[in-house]
């Protein structure tokens, strides 16, 4: 299948030269869109993505940076091109630092300009191809869960490089955290990743339960059971075997579980030979194993055995600097897993996000973005209107104005809208929504009341 010419927006007057150059980029092998001001651009933009925009930057009706950032919403790799009457214009260097690969002055340059084009359209190609190939070893290591730049996780991901090869390990942290994911991490990244990987939730199993999935049992022992079972320890032998919820695991388990330990040894319910397996134990809880231990719960010799290296997974609460990371690492996942199209977040629904403690933690934040993706249509970000009600409903602080009397209603509009564009972070679809005005003429009274 032939894949689809890039498409380029062109924002310019109505002209010959602009006429020549809709034709030129269309000559090679680019899907040119063409709109002669900026209104029916932004609209353009707001129905859609495009890979490449070249925006005159004082648009008639909404300019060329206000063009650029609702683009870069879309798109955040956008190749984008202000055109401007002056080299030196200030607001053509507030366009570079805005995110804008170049700024031309006219008459412009087709061929310097397609240079440009096709330099920014093949780096955002290659920006795509490696988020696709991160996201495959995000897949094949496990490790989608710890991305982050936060101190607590990095100290995570180091300790996982260094674990020997057959070392137990014991995972403490807040359901929800990735343990889970860091035992499969442990498990791909080890000599023993050509061996099964075996998981029990041992809090889920029923106390006559626990002893016959772990070491299984002999044909007649139990109630409807007649032929013999192989337990996890015979099946995971030569691999890994997790062991989620450990601090829930029976005394009477917790007795052959330090024998299986000891001496790799156990028997089966109900038999008398005794067995071997060879499993590297992984074991997780997120409650506190010492404070069980000293008060009885837990067996000393046991909790000495599986702690011979422990990993302390944050809780999400303490590493809010990841949530972007982890975001998008998820989308690229999800949009996979449910074939969408989203292209990020608005600034709006990241400061939802990095505002909210997240008591269900990874597996929450995860949850709540999948339910945004899975109702979200077209190639776009994703907005304040993709938050579940709960996320929506998260108070923010109240506005405050300093007005006067004699003061007019224009300065009065300014601080409103000054303050409020704050208090969302800059995030104008949502701003507007908050004052009640349609999003373009936000973008007007922004320009007229030369608001930064």
């Amino acid at each position: 299948m032939q894949k689809p010419n890039p498409v380029v927006l062109v924002v310019d007057r109505e002209s010959d030269a602009t006429r020549d150059l809709v034709a030129f980029l269309g000559e090679n092998q680019l899907d040119v869109r063409w709109c002669r001001e900026g209104e029916s651009a932004f609209d353009l933009l707001s129905r859609e993505a495009v890979d490449g925009l070249v925006a005159e930057l004082e648009a008639e009706g909404i300019d060329g940076l206000a063009l650029l950032e609702r683009a870069r919403e879309r798109n955040p790799e956008v190749c984008a091109v202000v055109i401007t009457g002056s080299p030196g214009a200030e607001r053509a260097l507030d366009a570079l630092r805005g995110g804008a690969y170049d700024f031309q002055a006219r008459p412009l340059h087709f061929g310097k300009l397609l240079l440009v084009l096709r330099r920014g359209l093949s780096h955002q190609a290659l920006a795509a191809r490696v988020a696709e190939m991160e996201g495959q070893l995000d897949e094949r290591f496990g490790f989608e869960s710890l991305s982050g730049h936060s101190r607590s996780i990095a100290r995570v991901i180091e300790q996982l490089r260094h674990i020997a090869s057959n070392a137990t390990v014991l995972i403490e942290g807040e359901t929800g955290t990735g343990k889970g994911r860091v035992a499969q991490a442990i498990h791909r990244n080890s000599p023993r990743q050509a061996g099964r990987f075996v998981s029990v939730d041992v809090g889920a199993l029923a106390e006559g339960e626990a002893e016959s999935e772990l070491f299984g049992h002999e044909g007649g022992v139990l109630t409807g059971a007649g032929a013999p079972r192989r337990g996890s320890f015979e099946i995971a032998d030569g691999g890994t075997l997790f062991l989620d919820e450990i601090g829930s695991a029976p005394p009477a388990v917790q007795v052959k579980l330090l024998r299986a330990i000891q001496d790799r040894t156990f028997q089966r319910v109900g038999g008398t030979e005794t067995r071997k397996s060879d499993v590297r134990l992984v074991a997780a809880t997120p409650r506190d194993l010492a404070a069980d231990v000293k008060s009885g719960r837990f067996r000393e010799d046991l909790y000495y055995r599986l702690s011979v290296v422990k990993v302390q997974m944050p809780p999400l609460r303490e590493r809010r600097e990841d949530i972007p990371l982890l975001t998008e690492g998820f989308l690229r996942e999800l949009n996979r897993e449910h074939g969408r199209r989203v292209t990020g977040i608005t600034r709006g629904v990241l400061e939802r996000l990095t505002g909210y403690s997240w008591p269900g933690n990874v597996r929450e934040l995860k949850n709540a973005i999948e339910g945004m993706v899975v109702f979200a249509e077209g190639r776009r970000p994703l907005d304040l209107s993709d938050l579940p009600p709960w996320l929506r409903e998260i108070e923010t602080r109240s506005l405050r104005l300093e007005l006067a009397v004699g003061m007019t209603v224009e300065e009065a509009e300014r601080q409103l809208i000054a303050a409020t564009l704050q208090e969302t972070g800059q995030d104008k679809p949502r701003a507007a929504a908050m004052l009640g005005i349609g999003l373009r003429t936000l973008y007007r009274k922004i320009k007229q009341y030369g608001i930064h």
